[in-house]
């Protein structure tokens, strides 16, 4: 026996040439949730379904939600049927679902040539990303010049800060890394030149490797992930706190405030900490041969200056400001474009992080290109 909280269907075969359908108690979602209920229900309402003949009554129920009418409403094939009986608050509901009408998603359409399109796509990327990173650099050249012109009036203090933050505070993990990589390209090193009877030349090897090309690149890589996401994030939550905005109002230069001292920051201290991961990985190298080959400090620092010509060093060192200036430029471009959300900080400073160590690869790559023949 169905209770009042249930709803209730009756159903006769009334005057007309259709049946006729009274309903009754309580069809609200809370009822209809039941399983057990609304199978039953279905199961009665299937048959009706399509019989335009059909009276129907639903005056009689006591609670109805839209989820009730929206049953009702499907059953009917989304159109009053011609026999209906309501009370005056059901007619709000139905009223809403005629209005609202008949819901169809739109079709998708089939993209052609798919990987032309996000070719073209990732061409216009690279080329929009190309034409502002030159913008930049103009931009940075032009206030270098205005810097030259009225050294005064310069941004001392940013760069003196941005000195300390990529430049001291680095010093620490690049001693570290720098020591581990002369210990283990020592070791190896020594296992390769043993076998040959070449003990004598690990000092060649380490000193023209590590000067030459692992020590600016790995000085360089370090500061990219340490120093270079750091200046995107400032960039990017200023650009997100509206601070970019405000010095604009206010007549501040981003260029000469914000970019400059950071490229000339990073120009100035990675030179320095190019010197300062070659000794330490030099260290490193000869900790690992004192111990595996038993050559002594001694000679190690002795045969180093005549292993490794002077030309080596001054490369090392103008690897150290290009690749320091191409940190800085690249990861303010990144930083400048990012939009003023948190989704776009955070895929920003990845993508400045990543460009700017590929960025560096590749400059490397030219350098050895360029002075293939110096230092041999």
């Amino acid at each position: 026996m169905p209770t009042a909280q249930e709803p209730i269907l009756t159903i006769s075969a009334g005057t007309t040439a259709g049946p006729s359908v009274a309903a009754s108690g309580s069809w609200q979602v809370h009822a209809l949730a039941q399983r057990a209920i609304l199978k039953k229900i279905m199961a009665t309402l299937t048959p009706l379904q399509g019989d335009a003949d059909a009276v129907w009554d639903l005056s009689q129920i006591a609670s109805m939600d839209h989820i009730g009418a929206q049953l009702f409403w499907n059953l009917w094939g989304k159109a009053r049927p011609k026999m209906l009986k309501l009370a005056p608050a059901q007619e709000e509901f139905f009223k809403r679902l005629e209005q609202a009408g008949r819901l169809e998603m739109p079709l998708k359409r089939k993209q052609r040539l798919t990987w032309i399109m996000v070719l073209g796509f990732a061409m216009l990327s690279f080329f929009e990303h190309l034409t502002g990173f030159v913008t930049l650099i103009g931009r940075v050249v032009q206030d270098i010049w205005r810097f030259v012109r009225h050294p005064m009036n310069g941004p001392w203090r940013e760069m003196s800060a941005n000195i300390f933050h990529a430049g001291f505070q680095a010093l620490g993990i690049t001693a570290l890394v720098g020591f581990l990589i002369g210990v283990v390209l020592s070791y190896l090193s020594a296992q390769q030149l043993r076998a040959f009877g070449g003990d004598i030349y690990l000092v060649n090897l380490l000193g023209m490797s590590i000067v030459r090309e692992l020590g600016p690149l790995l000085a360089a890589i370090l500061v990219a992930g340490r120093s270079g996401s750091s200046i995107t994030a400032q960039l990017g939550v200023m650009r997100v706190t509206e601070e970019l905005d405000a010095m604009l109002v206010m007549g501040i230069s981003h260029g000469f405030r914000l970019i400059m001292p950071k490229v000339l920051a990073l120009a100035l201290a990675m030179p320095l900490l190019v010197i300062w991961t070659d000794t330490s990985a030099l260290i490193g190298g000869m900790v690992s041969a004192q111990i595996e080959l038993g050559l002594s400090a001694r000679y190690f620092i002795q045969k180093l200056p005549d292993a490794v010509p002077l030309a080596n060093y001054m490369i090392g060192l103008g690897k150290g400001v290009v690749f320091g200036m191409l940190i800085a430029l690249v990861s303010c471009h990144f930083g400048l474009r990012i939009k003023p959300n948190t989704e776009s900080l955070g895929r920003g400073t990845t993508t400045s992080v990543v460009t700017a160590i590929t960025v560096v690869i590749l400059a490397d790559a030219v350098f050895a290109i360029v002075f293939s023949g110096v230092g041999f």
